[in-house]
């Protein structure tokens, strides 16, 4: 049996509404939410009117584990993510080897169990030839299936139409697609390096991954989407142009949905010029009229969720030149306080910050008993402080050492993280007993 515990004086933050309160914890679940709890506990916290959220669940990342461990694991990128009030994740198949197959989903999960410190599940990626083994795969034991329609290598770049075309036909669950033009891209760069040789400079990155590039992946992901009735989720949207395939409104009962991820809601092609490689991510950041244009897209609906794409390099390979610097951030750690900037800043409120980060997200991929401060369900929580804080006053906790918000002040904190029920974070300090739980699908 866990410990009981129970957090006072909270502003909780759920299904619409802010209100205050006590909130209790036993055996790993929510067991009361009252205006006042009189009862004794393992451990108490006072929360002394700190928000009190769902945990995030952070529908993409990329931990590394098997193959690519000099840049993270489960345990490293999972203790950066409790830091930063994630207690959910699912894991891109692109690890060494890729996650093809229920066996590879199989091995990830037995490694999580062991040292995840937070909630997992993994997604199934799609190659040129694994369609059967997709078309068996068992909904209830993957969070999604994963197609990388550009931005990828070997035969995990799927982009032949008649491939498509029976992945859409085929897919037993929700699909999720990066979507990026591979050819597009590849004359983009042909031109810049036409005229820079290896000296591409980094803000030609949105420019050689294009908007064009990314709307024309896009758009042929929605139509073949509409015409085999696929349960399509579309990754990362970056540009103002790709909106228009996509209806507001809430994430119940839709059939195509689009995420953001944090980077491309907090900075945009302006930043190139400080930031160079560690910008560096696919598809990539590009102007403030996106930005614009993605914030108030979450705002309306039109964005269901918000998701990291948490991806971790080294500094050593960030330290290359533009066409071997490897694209993606790490992020996990900072992502909701970044978020939080946009409910400081008046252009989001919190309440809908949360049905993106947790609400939306539980519903989109039918997870059992998460993403809600609701009696019964799982104890997954983040308290969160409001008061100026420095990046620096803290250490990076993701293996890769560093973060693209060096430099950067927040304005709210994660204070504590509950997971499953047990403090996983708390005080600046993570808590080394707290074990998180495979995630369960109601499909």
């Amino acid at each position: 049996m866990q410990a009981r515990l129970l957090i006072r004086n909270a502003r909780l933050v759920n299904e619409g509404r802010i209100t205050t309160g006590d909130l209790l914890v036993a055996d790993g679940r929510i067991d009361r939410i009252a205006p006042a709890i009189d009862t004794c506990a393992d451990t108490e916290i006072d929360a002394a009117g700190a928000w009190l959220l769902p945990g995030m669940i952070d529908d993409q990342v990329h931990f590394r584990e098997p193959g690519l461990t000099h840049k993270g694991c489960i345990a490293s990128e999972s203790a950066a993510a409790v830091a930063g009030g994630i207690t959910s994740f699912m894991d891109m198949p692109n690890t060494r080897p890729p996650t093809l197959d229920m066996a590879a989903v199989a091995a990830k999960r037995h490694l999580a169990a062991a040292s995840s410190h937070a909630n997992f599940a993994f997604h199934l990626g799609v190659s040129t030839d694994n369609l059967d083994a997709v078309a068996r795969a068992d909904p209830r034991l993957i969070a999604g299936v994963k197609v990388f329609m550009g931005a990828s290598t070997g035969n995990m770049l799927v982009d032949d139409p008649m491939v498509l075309e029976r992945l859409f036909a085929s897919v037993p669950t929700l699909l999720l697609a990066h979507c990026e033009h591979s050819q597009t891209i590849t004359a983009n760069e042909a031109e810049w390096r036409r005229q820079h040789g290896d000296a591409i400079p980094f803000a030609a990155h949105p420019l050689i991954r294009s908007a064009e590039a990314c709307l024309r992946s896009t758009t042929l992901a929605v139509d073949l989407a509409r015409r085999h009735g696929t349960r399509l989720h579309v990754l990362h949207l970056s540009t103002a142009r790709e909106l228009a395939l996509f209806e507001p409104g809430p994430v119940t009962g839709k059939q195509i949905t689009a995420e953001a991820c944090v980077h491309h809601l907090y900075f945009d092609d302006e930043d190139y010029e400080a930031l160079g490689s560690h910008l560096k991510c696919n598809p990539a950041v590009k102007s403030r009229d996106d930005r614009v244009a993605l914030r108030h897209a979450v705002a309306t609906g039109r964005i269901d969720v918000i998701g990291t794409d948490h991806a971790p390099h080294t500094l050593a390979e960030k330290a290359a030149p533009y066409s071997l610097a490897p694209a993606g951030l790490p992020l996990a750690q900072h992502a909701l306080p970044a978020l939080l900037e946009l409910v400081h800043d008046g252009l989001l409120d919190l309440p809908t910050l949360v049905a993106r980060c947790s609400h939306g997200v539980a519903e989109l991929f039918r997870i059992r008993e998460r993403g809600y401060l609701r009696e019964g369900y799982w104890a997954d929580l983040a308290l969160v402080d409001d008061g100026h804080f420095a990046v620096e006053a803290a250490p990076i906790l993701s293996r890769c050492g560093w973060t693209p918000f060096a430099g950067r002040h927040f304005r709210s904190r994660v204070r504590s993280t509950v997971v499953s029920g047990r403090l996983a974070w708390h005080r600046g300090c993570l808590m080394q007993g707290c074990r998180g739980l495979p995630l369960e699908f109601t499909r």
